[in-house]
């Protein structure tokens, strides 16, 4: 269906597609907000967990749907070039939110927990790409692993955030985690959740359709499946963080904010489990090239950067942008400038 369209309609559906998961996550974000307050289960938390997880559906969907398609390279560079992107998000934010740094003011043992989750996640596919090519089923076995170590490290989160062994220091900047209305957060969260439910389903649907625009972007212009994977399709199913992360700002949600990068991060992940899955040709790990590898490598100092920028917690860096917000620009344009000049990005 896809192949028969003529460029101007398949480009106006690829736009329409991401407005959709746009005006999606805006909505999402507020309802998380909201679903946060209700069941107490924290901003951070709910940033990982609910807002995270629902956002990144539209790129799992892509993933998926490359994988089963038989180009793994877009699979698994779609969700890889996601997680640079979104954790270069925070530095953007960082941008807007004048008061103070953002890593200072959102100050949550939880969210570098789930930092340290990614870093751990994001070495599994490392070393299984430079390990024995095995599969059993079509799946390679470290699949298996990192959706174990997925399970594990939300749980180990929760634990985190319920009953913390330490607390960060407080200063005037530091912004609690507290309801805004104690009153609307003792009303059911029943209604906000299914209607978050729903927006969720929009923004997969909206996945699927992007995937199929990306696959004839790789055949009509004879690009490569890396470069459209992790710089045109990842970065727009990766808008509804960006927008999320900025609203979430905007409302002084500030760990919602982080804990939504992150633990959307952390989600992004499966992608490659769920894409080893779809891929039925052998394991997606030895299906891939070094470009790749890449730009996982990027995605794991980027979330380096991040998780010292949260230790480290300046108040103030050069500019009003955090050290960390600036270390996070430089290395995600420099992997960008490489990406698209490498040989055989385009035909």
């Amino acid at each position: 269906m896809f192949s028969d369209l003529p460029l101007p309609a398949l480009l106006a559906l690829f736009a329409v597609a991401g407005g959709v998961v746009v005006a999606a996550s805006i909505k999402a974000t507020q309802l998380a907000d909201v679903i946060a307050d209700r069941t107490r289960m924290g901003e951070a938390l709910a940033g990982g967990l609910i807002l995270g997880g629902a956002t990144s559906l539209s790129g799992v969907v892509v993933s998926v749907t490359a994988a089963a398609q038989g180009d793994a390279s877009f699979a698994f560079s779609n969700a890889v070039g996601g997680i640079a992107a979104q954790t270069m998000f925070l530095a953007l934010a960082d941008l807007i939110y004048r008061r103070a740094n953002l890593e200072h003011a959102a100050a949550e043992p939880a969210n570098m927990f789930q930092a340290v989750m990614l870093i751990i996640l994001l070495s599994l596919p490392v070393a299984a790409m430079s390990g024995p090519d095995i599969a059993y089923f079509g799946i390679h076995p470290v699949s298996v692993v990192l959706f174990l170590a997925y399970l594990a490290g939300v749980r180990l989160a929760a634990g985190v955030r319920e009953a913390p062994m330490w607390e960060p220091v407080e200063t005037s900047d530091t912004r609690h985690d507290d309801p805004e209305d104690a009153d609307d957060a003792d009303k059911p969260v029943t209604w906000p959740a299914i209607i978050f439910a729903g927006l969720a389903v929009a923004m997969a649907c909206a996945g699927w359709i992007i995937s199929q625009a990306g696959g004839q972007f790789i055949t009509r212009f004879s690009l490569s499946s890396s470069l459209v994977g992790s710089l045109i399709t990842a970065v727009v199913t990766s808008i509804p963080e960006l927008v999320t992360t900025l609203v979430a700002v905007r409302r002084g949600a500030l760990q919602l904010a982080v804990g939504g990068i992150i633990g959307g991060n952390t989600f992004d992940t499966l992608f490659l489990v769920f894409s080893d899955v779809a891929y039925r040709d052998g394991s997606l790990f030895h299906a891939v090239g070094t470009g790749d590898l890449y730009w996982l490598a990027t995605g794991m100092l980027l979330t380096a950067v991040l998780l010292g920028g949260l230790i480290l917690r300046q108040r103030q860096g050069p500019a009003r942008i955090g050290i960390e917000s600036l270390l996070m620009l430089i290395i995600y344009a420099s992997a960008v400038a490489v990406e698209v000049t490498k040989p055989g990005a385009a035909g």
